[in-house]
């Protein structure tokens, strides 16, 4: 059974950028160069790294884009399987991954702050912390809120501007409530890279701050599960 459509969703994938921006902190700045959400980014740090330029390391974007690969696959089965049989996925969903994040930073235990050599730990969170972010992608795929895909900011800004009166393109579906996803997705990643980069600047254990972000979606999860029902769906 599909989440309802309303400011209730709409307020939890906003939430779930911000953590995005947070996971992205540690993948980038403490297991990468390399990112767990935005797969993009891998495919290119793949490509440069088969040139051997720029000290990238083609193990850790291609553990990435494995993990990434395996946590949407076992993420549409699970959401998929509950849907068939008339469960509510969305929440469930929310729940695994926070609890692979959660694993991924028990296994991130012993790992140093920025700049640390990598090794089979970080290879190790790395997988673990790219699968929550696969099974994530496929949540909020599935559930299908427009301009808040959560794990980049690419599609956002760009219908922003072209929602705006400097561009007023008709294909674009323009008004307040979309333009304010589109600014709040954009802002709530910059937010969360902030706010991640700033716990590792702190000194915070990287750990630490995995946990944060498992912790954020757990309480998000929760908070939507206990969320009123009724109302009438938000208009685009």
């Amino acid at each position: 059974m599909d989440p309802r459509p309303g400011a209730a969703l709409t307020a939890v994938m906003v939430a779930l950028t911000l953590i995005t921006g947070v996971v992205e902190a540690v993948s980038f700045l403490v297991l990468g160069p390399v990112f767990t959400a935005m797969q993009s980014g891998n495919v290119l740090f793949l490509a440069f790294s088969l040139t051997k330029e720029g000290g990238l390391s083609p193990v850790a974007a291609s553990v990435s884009l494995s993990g990434f690969a395996v946590g949407a696959v076992l993420g549409s089965r699970l959401e998929s399987g509950m849907d068939v049989h008339g469960r509510r996925w969305f929440v469930v969903a929310l729940v695994a991954e926070a609890a692979l994040l959660g694993t991924g930073a028990l296994i991130a235990w012993g790992i140093g702050g920025v700049g640390q050599p990598l090794s089979g730990r970080h290879y190790a969170v790395t997988a673990v912390v790219a699968g929550a972010m696969g099974m994530r992608n496929m949540t909020t795929l599935r559930a299908r809120v427009p301009d808040l895909p959560t794990t980049l900011a690419t599609r956002s800004m760009t219908a922003l501007l072209g929602g705006s009166p400097l561009a007023l393109d008709t294909r674009i579906p323009s008004g307040a409530r979309a333009q304010g996803r589109r600014t709040a997705a954009v802002v709530a990643l910059f937010a969360g890279g902030l706010l991640g980069a700033w716990m590792l600047h702190e000194a915070v254990r990287p750990p630490v701050v995995l946990l944060t972000a498992a912790g954020g979606v757990l309480a998000t999860g929760l908070l939507y599960a206990c969320a009123p029902r009724a109302g009438r769906p938000e208009p685009a």
